[in-house]
């Protein structure tokens, strides 16, 4: 296999670099950038060439000569050029072999044992519970869900968790909506007190025939509109005071409230395939950051103002600006009780590697909440990791971009974009008169997922993108909805062989117009492994469109059912591409379909 092919060059190239006085060689063979530079290409006689004061064209081809002579299975030839580059060309028989190692592989194929050993806990999501799910919460979702998906293939023991803050201002502006907005008697009194007996007299969700988070939503909008109120505002801080005194009727109340909001939003998550091991909830241990800030302080590693408040030293060692931890009148701010959170986590999970996925505007608080757990012991800076995510935009009537904006009205809702993908599915299958109700119901479902998935997972996750329903579902776009389209397609065409699955290789002794697809095929798990190296799939993605571009080339070029005496390995080089393409999209969290 393949892969054997490369980890003995790679062998014996770290072997001969020893012999020739390098300590300890780090040699891989990569992706030939062309198919003219062979099918893998190392730069070592570049790399090690100043320390053994060789050139590195004369140190490329010494190398060269060794690995002739070694003769090595699977390599039909090997060169080098300037100004150091060695190229290796595998065989013909090596190529076909790697077809036979993807369909005895299955569902296999692409997991390797990168991370075996590790622990891993990926923190994503963390809605907030006063709103709806928008677009950049989805975006969030689907980067943290790729990333745990990653790391299980690689072996990882990979926990995946979530943190609601839910308390606060925004959480006491969301009670008094409720209590204001959504009483059946707009003369009834907003009162916590009269509430608590007389619960019957306000809306539910189900009563005014809305989803619990949109509930929730206009609870919000409608208690921050009465803020600018001063009266209405010393109500709204009094609930909040009344919340930490621990007032059993305004406790009931949040809980009420919070519950809707947990509800809405477990709708959205669960349409689109997420799982949290864990819930941290804000309230359970916002208070124990004080006791760490406190000892930070006894231990003279923060620094006590004047006006009685606790800064960070984090500027010689960290090269970082200092961050307030407890406010002058000693209450907590986000980084008090991140600090708890992450000592919480670091004992809870016993974890290797922490990785936050929190957008970009976070970067400077994150940072510095880990240079504050590593200077109180919890954990070391390296231990933490902050994968960052563009926004999510707009696009307007010329083409530019927007960022998303609660204030000016511009947020789209992510159940809303699935459902308008969704229907723009279904117009398609009514007017190509496919499937009956319940199949197109099925069917579109699942292909809005595949296209809104497949959109957000192409791009680097730190780009800022916008989302555009129709080219989400362009069969001829770099879309998922192509890609399926591709599967779908390999799936029809092994279906009419009529045994898919028991398709078995032919060695040829000449590739034809199928080249170029079986050179792509040798490098999927190479690519999942640069996936996992980075913590990001778009790698899968971009490498999936690559491979439904050239099978789709060479389907349109050469009949497949021919009935030749090659019609066995070109059934072959079908199945490898569909288990390619069905892991691939595996790992992006997109269920295949058989039929569009």
């Amino acid at each position: 296999m393949v892969k054997d092919i490369l980890q003995n060059l790679e062998s014996e190239i770290s072997n001969w670099l020893k012999q020739a006085g390098i300590d300890t060689p780090v040699v891989f063979l990569e992706r030939a950038v062309d198919p003219e530079f062979g099918e893998y290409s190392t730069n070592v006689g570049m790399k090690y060439a100043k320390e053994l004061s060789m050139s590195p064209l004369l140190l490329a081809e010494d190398l060269v000569t060794f690995l002739a002579d070694k003769n090595p299975y699977g390599v039909e030839k090997i060169e080098f050029v300037k100004p150091g580059f060695i190229n290796f060309y595998l065989t013909n028989e090596a190529k076909i072999e790697h077809l036979e190692t993807i369909i005895n592989a299955q569902n296999k194929y692409g997991q390797n044992t990168l991370r075996v050993g590790e622990s891993w806990v990926i923190e994503h999501t963390s809605p907030n519970p006063n709103k709806a799910m928008h677009l950049g919460h989805l975006r969030n979702n689907l980067v943290g869900m790729s990333i745990v998906r990653l790391l299980k293939n690689a072996g990882a023991e990979v926990a995946s968790d979530a943190v609601y803050n839910n308390r606060g201002i925004s959480i006491a502006k969301n009670m008094y909506g409720y209590l204001a907005h959504m009483k059946k008697n707009p003369e009834a009194p907003t009162d916590v007190e009269y509430w608590s007996t007389h619960k019957d007299e306000w809306f539910t969700p189900e009563e005014k025939n809305q989803r619990p988070d949109l509930f929730v939503t206009e609870c919000y909008v409608l208690g921050e509109k009465d803020f600018a109120n001063t009266e209405i505002e010393k109500q709204v801080r009094q609930l909040v005071v009344d919340w930490e005194a621990g007032d059993t009727k305004v406790r009931e109340l949040w809980a009420l409230v919070l519950q809707f909001a947990y509800d809405g939003i477990n709708l959205t998550l669960n349409r689109v395939g997420n799982h949290w091991d864990k819930i941290w909830y804000e309230h359970e241990h916002y208070q124990e950051g004080k006791d760490y800030v406190g000892k930070g302080l006894n231990e003279g590693k923060f620094t006590k103002l004047e006006d009685g408040a606790i800064i960070s030293n984090l500027e010689a060692d960290y090269g970082l600006s200092d961050t307030v931890l407890l406010k002058k009148d000693g209450t907590s701010l986000y980084i008090t009780q991140d600090i708890a959170l992450t000592d919480l986590k670091k004992k809870t999970y016993q974890a290797d590697k922490l990785v936050w996925v929190v957008g970009p505007d976070q970067t400077l608080a994150l940072r510095q909440l880990f240079a504050v757990c590593e200077q109180l012991g919890i954990g070391k800076v390296a231990d933490f990791t902050h994968v960052t995510y563009g926004y999510v935009g707009l696009r307007d009537e010329s083409g530019a971009y927007k960022k998303m904006s609660s204030r000016e009205g511009t947020v789209v809702l992510a159940d809303d974009v699935l459902d308008k993908v969704k229907a723009t599915v279904k117009a398609r299958f009514d007017e190509e008169g496919k499937h009956d109700e319940s199949k197109r119901e099925e069917l579109a479902e699942k292909l809005a997922l595949a296209a809104v998935k497949f959109a957000f997972l192409k791009s680097d996750s730190t780009q800022d993108v916008s989302f555009d329903v129709n080219q989400s579902v362009d069969v001829q776009g770099d879309s998922g909805m192509y890609v399926m389209y591709t599967y779908v397609r390999t799936r029809s065409i092994l279906k009419k062989a009529g045994a898919p699955g028991n398709s078995q290789p032919a060695v040829e002794v000449s590739l034809g117009e199928e080249a170029s697809l079986v050179r792509t095929l040798l490098y999927f798990e190479d690519v999942v492994a640069k996936s996992v190296d980075d913590l990001s799939v778009h790698h899968v993605s971009q490498y999936l469109l690559q491979l439904c571009s050239e099978f789709n080339s060479w389907y349109a070029k050469e009949s497949i059912l021919d009935g030749s005496s090659r019609e066995a390995y070109k059934l072959t080089v079908v199945e490898a591409v569909s288990i390619t393409i069905r892991n691939g999209l595996a790992l992006l969290g997109i269920e295949t379909i058989k039929e569009m």
